[in-house]
């Protein structure tokens, strides 16, 4: 059964070691399946109720990846409830980062604050850059292995 989510819901995501994360879908593609998500801490043993992820903001977050909804479609992600007059502009799209490590080149990409599956933008940065995410499109087994490993070893909240 499909599950209602749009830009403002916040959801669950399992770890791989038990427990949970929590991300906001900050943006929908209006014409695929990716969205844009801020991922956070800390882990929680059980769901987090919605009350325990509303004082978080957009610099609380531990990641911000385009990614597949797959998993809030089918469920696997479970959703928690959504934002209160969400506004997207409080969580803004990043730029990201594109290297070509054989050419020792790199590019900063800027995608549509409407769309996140388009890119508007690319353009070239030193190689050495930093302070970007890197430019990829993450299905939902790698976002639950990198934040269970970023995750590993804090602390544990009810």
């Amino acid at each position: 059964m499909k599950q209602p989510y749009h830009e403002g819901s916040w959801f669950a995501v399992p770890l791989l070691e038990g427990g949970y994360g929590s991300g906001l879908v900050a943006r929908l593609a209006p014409s695929s399946r990716i969205m844009l998500a801020y991922l956070f801490g800390p882990r929680h043993t059980h769901l987090p109720p919605l009350e325990a992820l509303s004082h978080l903001r957009p610099e609380d977050a531990l990641r911000v990846l385009r990614m597949g909804d797959m998993a809030l479609a089918s469920g696997r992600w479970p959703v928690l409830g959504q934002t209160v007059d969400f506004n997207p502009a409080l969580w803004p799209m990043p730029a990201y980062l594109r290297r070509a490590d054989a050419l020792r080149r790199a590019w900063r990409v800027t995608y549509s604050d409407q769309d996140p599956s388009r890119s508007e933008r690319e353009e070239a940065v030193p190689y050495d850059t930093q302070g970007m995410e890197v430019d990829s499109l993450y299905g939902y087994g790698s976002a639950e292995l990198l934040l269970t490993r970023m995750l590993e070893g804090t602390a544990v909240r009810g």
